[in-house]
């Protein structure tokens, strides 16, 4: 609990994260509730975040600090916005960039209107079968644990809503007869946490293969939704593959993304001095 000298808000507070690419959520958490600890004096604190963002995403993140963990669902409960980029014509096991590219489909039968076609199909509420390499539990495991444990898992499919689904961007394929390949020695893909945590992300390629169509998007949806799991079936509809290669976390709810700091910024921010942050963040 906070302590009644501490000069953080009793009812607690929310901060809004910009969270960088190769951070989990819980890593995140830990750096802030280290901050907190060590700058405020405090021997406990209740900290926790509202709705897990893959390690390969940014975007926003809230976390929740003292007494507003309370409100921890009701912010989960928001509407979500994304954007993001899909490959289209190849998959990867786990529909985002953490592993390699394993099979490549066929992509002649895929052009602008037959993107604007099945984005219609996407729109409104629809079933999804989250990915395995997802926090979701199945038996009280979190899904991603049995995957990369090699065991199969069955996830049972939910339905979620989808409000808005805009195609902001296409480029087509540049190569007619692209060829596996294997990614690059060096990954440009950076990552300064340093929790002992196991990674959730092991082997992130951060590589996409060059020839392949790609379709920029932007979506605003329900709780729950998976947009890999989304990449996943938008490949499927149009008689190909795709795999979510970048994603940003825009809106939750009231909050947005252009309010939220970066991780590198909280101990300027988060500080004895700043208490006009805390005054605009108390719930």
């Amino acid at each position: 609990m906070l302590q009644e000298l501490s000069p953080l808000p009793p009812d607690g507070f929310v901060v809004a994260i910009d969270k960088p690419i190769g951070w989990t959520s819980f890593q995140v958490v830990n750096k802030l509730k280290w901050h907190l600890k060590r700058t405020f004096g405090l021997k406990k604190i209740k900290i926790g975040h509202a709705g897990t963002l893959d390690p390969l995403a940014t975007g926003l993140l809230l976390v929740c600090v003292g007494k507003a963990t309370k409100r921890i669902e009701v912010l989960q409960n928001g509407i979500k916005e994304y954007s993001g980029t899909m490959v289209l014509g190849a998959t990867t096991p786990c529909f985002d960039l953490e592993q390699a590219v394993d099979v490549l489909y066929p992509t002649d039968q895929i052009d602008e209107q037959r993107i604007e076609e099945t984005r219609r199909l996407f729109v409104g509420e629809i079933e999804q079968v989250p990915p395995i390499f997802s926090a979701v539990k199945i038996g009280g495991q979190r899904a991603y644990i049995s995957a990369r444990d090699g065991q199969a898992a069955e996830i049972a499919p939910k339905r979620v809503t989808v409000y808005n689904f805009d195609i902001t961007g296409y480029r087509p394929a540049t190569d007619p007869h692209p060829q596996l390949q294997q990614p690059p020695a060096s990954v440009p893909l950076k990552s300064t946490a340093t929790s002992k945590e196991p990674q959730l992300y092991r082997n992130p390629q951060g590589y996409v293969p060059e020839g392949l169509p790609q379709v920029d998007f932007h979506i605003t949806c329900s709780k729950g939704t998976y947009i890999r799991s989304i990449a996943r079936d938008f490949g499927i509809a149009l008689d190909s593959g795709a795999f979510l290669a970048s994603l940003r976390r825009e809106r939750i709810g009231d909050y947005h993304v252009s309010q939220a700091i970066a991780l590198d910024d909280i101990e300027q921010i988060l500080s004895p001095d700043n208490t006009g942050f805390f005054n605009r963040s108390t719930l």
